[in-house]
């Protein structure tokens, strides 16, 4: 038997680091991620992201553009609630 949670997923932060320098008109793009210049010539992607799909969508964009992905790091994940069997 299938338990529907009706509680929408907790939003996660991430840092999400690419290769070049990207710069403040790509903040709309990212759907509003801060962005932040590193001196090594990369840029830092910093924010919530409501879920996994929301996640995978921004890393479809980057790879798009043509991007070269550095790095994923979840910053700090939600209290997350038990997992429900299915």
């Amino acid at each position: 038997m299938t338990v529907h949670d009706p509680k929408p997923p907790l939003p996660a932060s991430y840092r999400i680091r690419v290769d070049g320098l990207l710069d403040d008109r790509w903040v709309p793009w990212f759907d509003g991620l801060t962005l932040s210049r590193d001196g090594n010539g990369t840029t830092t992607l910093r924010g919530p992201v409501p879920d996994q799909a929301a996640l995978h969508g921004l890393l479809v964009k980057i790879r798009d553009l043509g991007i070269i992905l550095i790095s994923v790091e979840v910053l700090d994940l939600p209290n997350t609630r038990p997992r429900q069997q299915l």
